[in-house]
């Protein structure tokens, strides 16, 4: 999906920003902050690209791993 797109919920304009990405796994809950993304500027609906979206999941399947219950990481730090 590229920034000259439309959003297929509302049809909106995208624009290149960040978001804040929210998994709740059960045992605990992972925020990653300043992620990488196409945001539609209509409705604000994120859309991520196939390496931010693997990341994200390498994020999830840590903090599964080491047991946190929760856990804040900022891609920008």
């Amino acid at each position: 999906m590229s920034s000259s797109e439309q959003c297929p919920l509302c049809k909106g304009v995208f624009d290149e920003a960040t978001t804040t990405i929210t998994v709740d796994f059960g045992v605990g809950v992972i925020v990653v902050r300043h992620v990488p993304a196409l945001v539609c500027g209509q409705c604000g609906e994120a859309w991520l690209d196939d390496n931010q979206a693997e990341n994200i999941e390498g994020l999830v399947e840590e903090a599964k791993s080491q047991k946190n219950e929760i856990k804040v990481i900022d891609l920008a730090a």
